[in-house]
């Protein structure tokens, strides 16, 4: 004897999934600095550090091991819809992080840095349309030709709406916080006209812009694109006060700001949803403090993940 579903009970089930399929979602805008994810093969670039017949002795096998890594990181911060990524060599090896995953696709520059590490970013293509990308290229003070990381950024199309992204590692505090202050007030300076210009002919668009500042937000380069965006990470953000530890004290490297009309529309950015995220896997113990689990401590290999914490924003994505 055959038992017959009633028809309304039909009905109910059919609405129910076809309401699922235009239910609104909630998805992940993310920001890592990987620490140094090179190949092993030698290039035109500076990639002497991180080669087999270097003194880290870097092989097949933890290059492995550092992608194996990134991929956990990316599923604990559910697959997000917008990755940026700083410190990778070269596009190949951020092909070689997505691998047969066909949602994602690339969004990358060859940068003039000495090291030969960029900025880059992964995106969904199941969720973002790309409609056009490029990177923004400058001279540092004191410097003669563009030696800096580029800042990239791409310009997203989701239902009518668009979404600008960039993406930033801007030069280090080596020589000193305060002598190396100039270098990073020129890579916001370059932000801000960017953000300047997008939010002058295309007024509805909602920008994001994201990055290792290599700066605290109380510093004048933060605050200068601060002016512009909200900040989307404070030491409120996590539970150690920041994305980085110096010394066994940890603040804000890493960042995410939002333009203001990025809470309003389709595509929404979560109010308070900042967040640095501390998986435990992420960290380690060393002289009794906890720090980030890094990949090396100099030549000293110890098989960690990164000497960075992930940073991230919610999205809902409305039908």
């Amino acid at each position: 004897m055959t038992t017959q579903i009633p028809k309304y009970l039909f009905a109910i089930f059919v609405f129910l999934l076809h309401y699922a399929s235009f239910a609104q979602q909630i998805q992940t805008i993310a920001f890592y600095n990987v620490e140094n994810l090179f190949d092993t093969i030698d290039g035109t670039n500076d990639d002497a550090e991180f080669l087999p017949s270097a003194e880290s002795k870097w092989d097949a096998p933890k290059y492995e091991a550092k992608l194996v890594h990134i991929r956990q990181v990316m599923a604990e911060l559910n697959m997000p819809m917008v990755l940026g990524v700083c410190e990778i060599e070269n596009r190949m090896v951020l092909e070689d992080v997505i691998g047969q995953d066909k949602r994602y696709g690339i969004v990358h520059y060859e940068s003039p840095d000495a090291r030969g590490i960029d900025a880059a970013m992964l995106y969904r293509k199941d969720l973002l349309r790309l409609k056009a990308s490029g990177k923004i290229r400058f001279t540092l003070p004191g410097d003669s030709i563009p030696t800096s990381r580029d800042i990239v950024w791409a310009k997203y199309q989701y239902k009518k709406e668009y979404l600008y992204v960039m993406v930033n590692h801007w030069p280090s505090r080596r020589g000193g916080a305060d002598e190396s202050a100039a270098r990073r007030l020129m890579a916001a300076q370059m932000a801000t006209n960017f953000i300047d210009s997008i939010q002058k002919n295309e007024p509805n668009a909602k920008i994001i812009l994201m990055g290792d500042l290599n700066d605290y937000p109380q510093d004048a380069a933060p605050q200068l694109i601060a002016s512009k965006l909200t900040p989307q990470i404070t030491k409120a953000s996590g539970q150690f006060g920041g994305s980085y530890n110096y010394k066994n004290e940890w603040d804000v490297l890493d960042h995410i700001f939002a333009s203001a009309n990025a809470i309003n529309g389709k595509l929404q950015v979560q109010t308070g949803s900042g967040k640095i995220h501390d998986f435990p896997y992420l960290l380690t113990e060393y002289k009794g403090q906890t720090v980030p689990n890094r990949t090396y401590a100099g030549p000293k290999y110890l098989g960690g993940y990164s000497d960075h914490l992930p940073v991230s924003i919610q999205v809902i994505l409305h039908p």
